[in-house]
């Protein structure tokens, strides 16, 4: 069994656009014998950018993605004080972008595998990152 970290991307195409997938990530995602989290993080990313009119969603709002996602079996992960107070210990800063930065940290902290194609994700491979993408 393992456990895989979707990120935001991931989890908006899995719900909405599911052609973005590749077979390889399908696979992942429907295999019974893999736990697919979600994290909290994602949600407030697509409820900001949402806000800010910078991201439009196809048949749900950002209040119906949660139980979309429990209803595919997903499971939720809340960010937790520990990853939130030890988030400093992810260095160097490779990226930018504090909600992809959080979404690596969870992966590393809990030993999930990232699902993600975000190149400069895959720089923290070198600290121990597993990360799995469609290429």
């Amino acid at each position: 069994m393992s456990n895989y970290l979707l990120d935001t991307h991931y989890l908006l195409w899995t719900l909405v656009d599911t052609k973005k997938l590749s077979k390889k990530i399908k696979d992942i995602i429907v295999d019974p014998d893999n736990t697919i989290i979600v994290s909290s993080i994602s949600f407030w990313e697509i409820s900001l950018k949402y806000s800010l009119r910078k991201l439009t969603i196809t048949g749900f709002t950002p209040e119906e993605l949660p139980q979309a996602c429990a209803e595919m079996g997903f499971l939720i992960e809340p960010l937790s004080p520990i990853d939130s107070s030890s988030y400093h210990q992810l260095y160097p800063a490779y990226h930018k972008d504090p909600f992809d930065k959080m979404l690596i940290w969870q992966a590393m902290s809990n030993q999930y595998t990232l699902i993600s194609n975000d190149e400069t994700v895959a720089k923290y491979k070198s600290l121990g990152l597993r990360i799995i993408t469609s290429k």
